[in-house]
């Protein structure tokens, strides 16, 4: 889709989140879910008026063996899914939640490598977190205030299961996961 590459190219000064993507290496990389709805706003608007399903639908006909199907959700956050692919830097473009699910697994499994073991409560709560990643971008402790960790405890209970490790932790699986 030469006219996304464009867009891209034309508004990586302006657009936030575009700014973001290429000024910051990859893995340092903090976007927030609302830079990515101004960086879909710009894109709908003229002189471009794309619509990202519609550009990933031109991507799989494209090329259909790169391109995962997105899925029945839509989300916002495939857009960095979009722009990963259409500047190089992931050769397969998957929706963003599955791109999250394969880092979490590989999260999860170096952990574990490393000598980590966590009860079944902290992985019910790292699974929660991975989620609310996958929905919008990235996890801070005040979301701990809000559906679903609110109902299991919050942040009292987060506490508690992770101690002081609470913000590492939250650090390491924000870069990991959307980095």
């Amino acid at each position: 889709m030469e006219s996304f590459k464009k867009f891209i190219e034309e508004n990586r000064d302006e657009v936030t989140a575009l700014q973001i993507i290429y000024s910051k290496p990859y893995g340092q990389r903090h976007l927030t879910y609302e830079q990515i709805k101004q960086l879909a706003e710009a894109i709908e608007r003229p002189p471009y008026a794309l619509n990202p399903d519609l550009v990933w639908q031109a991507y799989e006909q494209l090329d259909k063996s790169r391109v995962k199907g997105a899925g029945p959700q839509k989300l916002l956050t495939n857009i960095v899914s979009l722009v990963r692919f259409a500047m190089g830097e992931s050769p397969i473009l998957s929706p963003f939640p599955d791109t999250v699910n394969e880092r979490f697994d590989a999260w999860v499994s170096l952990q574990e490598a490393n000598g980590r073991k966590f009860t079944p409560e902290q992985i019910e709560w790292f699974k929660m977190i991975k989620e609310h990643i996958a929905n919008s971008l990235g996890i801070v402790i005040d979301d701990f205030d809000y559906p679903p960790f609110h109902e299991r405890g919050g942040m009292t209970r987060a506490y508690k299961l992770f101690g002081q490790e609470l913000g590492n932790i939250l650090n390491d699986l924000n870069e990991a996961l959307a980095g």
